[in-house]
């Protein structure tokens, strides 16, 4: 990048940072390093793949932030005011392993909210100040709710633990497929697994212990396994309505209205309609065109984590491979597990002023 392209961008990030600012949002800005407990905690090693990794001595493993969500939370968490709005710029670090033309650095602006009262307002209000940053740029709006996927899973009558299983992998399309599949008695089992929990005592001929599992946990695992096989199938009338929800892409009064009839099924999926509905009427009443709004069941499985509610991304028309000029959603959970069981509803949203240069936007 050059320095003229990199003044630029930051140019552009500080106005609309600015700009959030004049619209009530209290500017922060966390520290580049972060600890890396808390990432490895919310996602496993998993994270590891994505960011930048360090340690000294005396402050332990830190990252380069991925993202600013996370330390907006912690900070949020520690005493924050409510309700609070907050808005930051800076850069961000993604370790690329297998496109070397995506960016592993690049400079985010983001606007969050934290609010008790009325989240589809708050949902509303996100999503409507940054579209309106963007509103110059040729992009095209795509939304979803990971709240419905995660409401279809606790609906399925099943064990509580294939439950939680699926929930682990609900952002793994490739491993919840699988699990949805083996839950179903749709792939047999592979034969050393059948074996396995036949044997009267699996570790009979078993060589000595290589790995960090114990023969204890190895022993848990083998009657966690014993247990879900001895259960019945997930019904098929179930299986078949968690499949068309996932498949659902249309505008989104008509997406709500195939949920709706998907819900005969499944109708766990109740609630989170109702917010979908109470969603798009906050959209309308500042000026979204919602009958023109995409709405995409299975939106945001690819995103971070954390997103467990309304989730949206604006998307560059003329350049279909492109990371999301701009995304964001609402993230309740992680407010109440980063407060250590105290939570506070919370949604916001980032942008990227490169990828908005490089279409055009914000250029003087």
């Amino acid at each position: 990048m050059s320095d003229v392209t990199r003044k630029a961008e930051l140019s552009l990030a500080a106005r609309l940072r600015a700009g959030f600012e004049s619209a009530g949002a209290e500017v922060i800005e966390p520290p580049i390093l972060q600890p890396a407990e808390a990432l490895l905690d919310l996602y496993g090693e998993d994270i590891r793949a994505r960011a930048y990794v360090t340690s000294d001595a005396l402050r332990g493993e830190q990252m380069l932030r991925p993202d600013f969500t996370v330390p907006v939370v912690q900070m949020h968490m520690q005493g924050g005011a409510e309700p609070a709005r907050y808005t930051y710029s800076g850069t961000v670090f993604r370790r690329q392993e297998h496109d070397e033309e995506r960016a592993n650095e690049y400079v985010q602006v983001g606007y969050e909210l934290f609010a008790r009262d009325d989240p589809a307002a708050a949902d509303a209000e996100v999503f409507t100040r940054i579209g309106e940053a963007l509103s110059d740029l040729p992009v095209r709006a795509a939304t979803g709710d990971m709240g419905i996927l995660t409401a279809a899973v606790s609906s399925l009558t099943t064990s509580a633990a294939r439950k939680a299983a699926l929930m682990r992998h609900i952002w793994r399309p490739r491993r919840f497929r699988a699990l949805l599949d083996r839950y179903a008695r749709r792939t047999p089992p592979p034969e050393a697994r059948v074996a396995l929990l036949a044997a009267a005592d699996p570790f009979r001929e078993a060589g000595p212990l290589i790995g960090k599992r114990s023969r204890a946990e190895i022993a848990l695992r083998i009657e966690a396994l014993r247990a879900d096989a001895a259960l019945p199938p997930i019904a098929e009338h179930e299986l078949d309505a968690l499949e068309t929800l996932l498949s659902v892409r249309e505008t989104a009064p008509h997406a709500l209205q195939h949920l709706r009839d998907i819900a005969v099924d499944l109708p766990g999926l109740v609630p989170a309609l109702d917010r979908l509905s109470a969603r798009l009427e906050a959209l309308a009443a500042r000026g979204v065109d919602v009958d023109a709004l995409d709405f995409e069941a299975s939106f945001g499985r690819m995103t971070m984590e954390y997103y467990d509610g309304f989730v949206f991304g604006f998307h560059a028309d003329t350049r279909p491979g492109w990371p999301a000029v701009a995304s964001g959603g609402r993230y309740d959970a992680l407010t109440r597990r980063l407060g250590r069981g105290r939570a506070i509803p919370a949604v916001g949203g980032v942008l990227r002023p490169g990828l908005m240069l490089e279409l055009g936007g914000g250029a003087s």
